[in-house]
């Protein structure tokens, strides 16, 4: 391409040049004769005044030698003399004479110019102006070499530009190709830097614009697919909990082996699902439904609410099974106050079943669990405490891809991501049964009144849980 540009700027400005430098070369050439043939013919008429005076070949001999130093004028007297140089043919005079009109020719010699003046008596005398070809060309060969030199310098220029232009073009479009092979190839960090041609340039911002989608959509692929891995370990602590009571059943053992190998299994997807990419979580991604019981939610999607009383219900209804089978004391205590959230109604059932699933994984059974929904005045705040170990540290706790205590790190982080997106946090602490104590705050819902929140409730038949 670099070669193609520099070829076509070639044939272009050579084109150029030769349409300007052919006609130019010719009109040079010719006002180099007209000036060398005026000026000649201003010697011969200067001796006409001369001649209407006298005609006496020394008068006339001094006017000569004062109009003509190099030999090129003369003066035909009548009678056949001759004063000073002559080179036209004896043709030529007597047609001069005959014609009584200004004569001029060319000869191999240079160009020769015959004035006739009339004398006294009806006789005519001729005055002869010669030019050596050497005058007529006079300072032409140069002027050519000049705009030679000049056609030569911008047809040289032209294609030096152009290939600098080809370079800047052809180096672009390389650094984008190689860019889009690496990108195709798996190098999800390749990105280039947009140069060259406004078009190109533009190519090259769309280009990293689709890197950073590219991106952004495998990273959140992936956490999908551990945040779905987490939330199938809900109903796993379940089954874990029924095959630990099968304990006098044949076939029991097999079955626990089962779960226990299927729980690795899904630690082993949420750690490969998160471990290639370093892309930071995206708060607001869309998710499906949590296990359990269907929740209440007003509207899904961008904009969706719910409230966070009732389906903190929901998913306690759950929780609250397993917890007496495993002999856990647990307590539920949830505001009588309205308590929308700006969150899908499957958003918050993966926020309660994450933390709560936490304490029933992390902490031996027996272990108390309390789930607290409050009110402020801008604000829900949900705490989920037990009275286990505790946290030693709160702030890997909440990084997603750091393990604490052999978990995977994802259930908390599925809390603040949540929180994020309502415009809350996530506090970890101690709290009142000894161990560890997660409060999430969420900003309440714009738009849903308490008279609406109370309406649904009453629609699902439920009213705040004890």
């Amino acid at each position: 391409m670099r070669r193609t540009l520099a070829g076509v700027a070639l044939a272009v400005t050579s084109m150029v040049a030769l349409s300007f430098l052919i006609p130019l070369a010719m009109l040079v050439q010719s006002q180099a004769r007209d000036r060398a043939t005026t000026a000649a013919e201003q010697q011969a008429a200067a001796l006409a005044p001369v001649l209407a005076l006298t005609t006496r070949p020394s008068d006339v001999q001094q006017a000569v030698a004062g109009l003509d130093s190099a030999g090129q004028l003369g003066v035909h007297l009548p009678g056949g003399r001759l004063i000073g140089a002559s080179h036209a043919s004896a043709a030529a005079l007597r047609q001069a004479v005959r014609d009584r009109e200004t004569l001029a020719f060319t000869t191999r010699a240079g160009r020769s110019y015959l004035q006739p003046v009339i004398l006294p008596g009806n006789k005519v005398a001729v005055t002869e102006a010669f030019v050596p070809r050497s005058d007529l060309n006079h300072g032409v060969v140069m002027s050519w070499f000049v705009m030679s030199a000049l056609a030569l310098c911008l047809v040289a220029g032209s294609v030096a530009v152009a290939d600098r232009l080809g370079a800047r073009v052809v180096s672009s479009s390389q650094g984008l190709s190689r860019a889009a092979n690496a990108l195709g190839a798996g190098d999800l960090e390749i990105r280039v830097e947009p140069a060259g041609p406004p078009e190109l340039k533009e190519a090259g911002v769309a280009f990293n614009t689709m890197a950073d989608h590219v991106v952004q959509l495998l990273a959140l692929e992936r956490e999908l697919v551990a945040d779905l891995s987490h939330r199938l370990r809900t109903p796993l602590t379940a089954l874990r909990l029924e095959s630990e009571r099968m304990t006098t059943i044949p076939g029991a053992e097999r079955v626990t082996t089962a779960v226990d190998h299927l729980e690795a299994e899904l630690d082993s997807i949420i750690t490969a699902a998160r471990t290639p990419l370093a892309v930071g979580p995206m708060a607001g991604a869309t998710r499906r439904p949590a296990a359990g019981p269907a929740t209440t939610a007003v509207g899904t999607g961008p904009g969706a609410r719910c409230e966070m009383s009732a389906t903190v219900g929901e998913r306690w209804d759950f929780w609250s099974v397993l917890a007496e089978q495993q002999s856990r004391p647990h307590q539920l205590e949830v505001t009588s106050e309205p308590t929308p959230v700006a969150l899908p109604a499957d958003e918050v059932a993966a926020m309660v079943d994450a933390l709560i699933g936490n304490v029933f994984r992390h902490t031996p059974e027996g272990t108390a669990v309390g789930v607290r929904v409050g009110r402020t005045a801008q604000a829900v705040v949900l705490t989920v405490e037990d009275a286990g170990p505790g946290i030693e540290d709160p702030q890997s706790a909440l990084a997603r891809g750091v393990s604490v205590n052999g978990s995977t790190g994802l259930g908390l982080d599925i809390a603040h991501r949540a929180a994020r997106a309502a415009g809350g946090q996530v506090r970890i602490g101690r709290g009142g049964l000894g161990g560890a104590q997660v409060q999430v705050t969420l900003e309440l819902a714009a738009g849903v009144t308490g008279r609406q929140a109370r309406a649904d409730r009453r629609e699902r038949g439920r009213g705040p849980a004890g």
